[in-house]
């Protein structure tokens, strides 16, 4: 398992990786759908906070992949078998969502994530046959994910109080196993094929939106009184949707990650776009709720459901990937809209104005292409 060349021409997205991607849909899916449940019921705190901790082992345990499969990416049968080990503990943590939301019971998301975790040891053991300094990298890969995950099943015995804190604790320790695995020497990365790998699972995550926010419109044509409010929620969602995606794929991603200071901020800031992009279509069901009277919250806190989501995916992509490539225009255009979108709530049109504040973002993004700088510039900057 040698190192691949970070500067391999025409380095795409295999189909395993691909495959690879379809399991998470399933995970996001549910845990979108348990948000949704939280959401509706007035719930805040308890699904918020569920959320965010299932949605940390499923983001990681997909970046965890996806960056050591751009450094030693082999296809070789053995590679294919961790692949789909990794693939079945996401689905076994996927089962166990339900009770972890509902109860505070991560006893089967944990074990989904001792599967996904031990197939990755085994991968980074095997890249440690490679020469030194990558030997060592490698070898300190495997002893820090191990380390954590012993922490993992320690978590099963934690005092519900506590729980959040033991948490917060380990999430640490988990993104820190990067850090201290390659402070002195860097595994090879191939700038076009990481990007493309997050642009395709933003894809999804999007996707999986607008199929859990049609599914639910649908539902509920039979429900209610009147069919123009439905209708409008339908328009908002396409165009939600639809804008986010232009946004999204506006800058040459690959620009930002051109040292390992920026890549570590380009992908543990994915785990905010990409919880914001599911959390989207949980805010959607929640606004059908409301029209079919079948929610606890008021106008005004489902329309905060919907555009929370939204502005947290604009700041989080501005952040890493917009703001260096962008003129001053841009970059006023881009957070403001993002408050904007914040304060519509509160506005006496609330939720149909972020669908015109995201055609006004884009429309500036037309007009105002990307700006091209220099490579040493963005390092410097980092």
């Amino acid at each position: 398992m040698q190192p691949r060349d970070p500067h391999e021409p025409h380095r795409t997205a295999s189909t395993l990786e691909l495959f690879f991607d379809l399991v998470f849909v399933v995970a996001i899916s549910v845990a979108s759908a348990q948000l949704h449940h939280a959401l509706s019921a007035g719930d805040f705190v308890h699904g918020l906070t569920s959320y965010a901790m299932v949605f940390f082992a499923i983001w990681w345990a997909w970046m965890n992949f996806t960056w050591f499969a751009t450094s030693f990416a082999t296809d070789d049968w053995l590679y294919r078998v961790l692949t789909f080990v990794q693939m079945a503990g996401v689905l076994i943590l996927a089962a166990g969502v339900p009770a972890a939301f509902e109860h505070g019971d991560f006893t089967i998301p944990v074990i989904g994530y001792i599967v996904m975790r031990i197939a990755m040891i085994a991968q980074w053991l095997r890249a440690s046959r490679s020469d030194e300094p990558l030997r060592s990298v490698t070898r300190r890969y495997a002893a820090g994910i191990a380390l954590v995950q012993l922490l993992w099943v320690g978590f099963l015995f934690v005092p519900a109080p506590f729980q959040i804190a033991a948490f917060v604790l380990f999430a640490l320790l988990e993104v820190a196993v990067p850090v201290f695995a390659e402070r002195r020497h860097q595994t090879p990365w191939h700038p076009h094929h990481i990007t493309e790998r997050y642009g395709l699972f933003t894809l999804i995550v999007l996707g999986e939106s607008l199929l859990a926010s049609a599914n639910a419109i649908v539902g509920a044509l039979e429900e209610v009184e009147s069919l123009g409010p439905l209708i409008a929620i339908a328009v908002l969602t396409l165009v939600v949707t639809a804008a986010l995606w232009w946004i999204y794929f506006w800058p040459p991603h690959h620009r930002a990650i051109t040292s390992f200071g920026r890549s570590l901020r380009y992908g543990y800031t994915h785990y905010f776009v990409f919880a914001a992009a599911a959390a989207f279509s949980a805010g959607i069901e929640a606004e059908i709720d409301l029209l079919t009277h079948h929610s606890e919250l008021s106008s005004t806190a489902a329309s905060f459901t919907v555009t929370v989501p939204i502005a947290v995916f604009l700041l989080g992509v501005w952040w890493i990937a917009i703001r260096e490539n962008a003129d001053r225009v841009v970059n006023v255009v881009v957070p403001a809209g993002a408050l904007l979108v914040l304060l519509d709530p509160v506005l006496p049109i609330p939720v149909a104005l972020t669908a015109v504040i995201l055609i006004g973002i884009v429309t500036v993004l037309v007009i105002r292409p990307p700006v091209t700088r220099p490579a040493s510039e963005l390092i410097n900057g980092a």
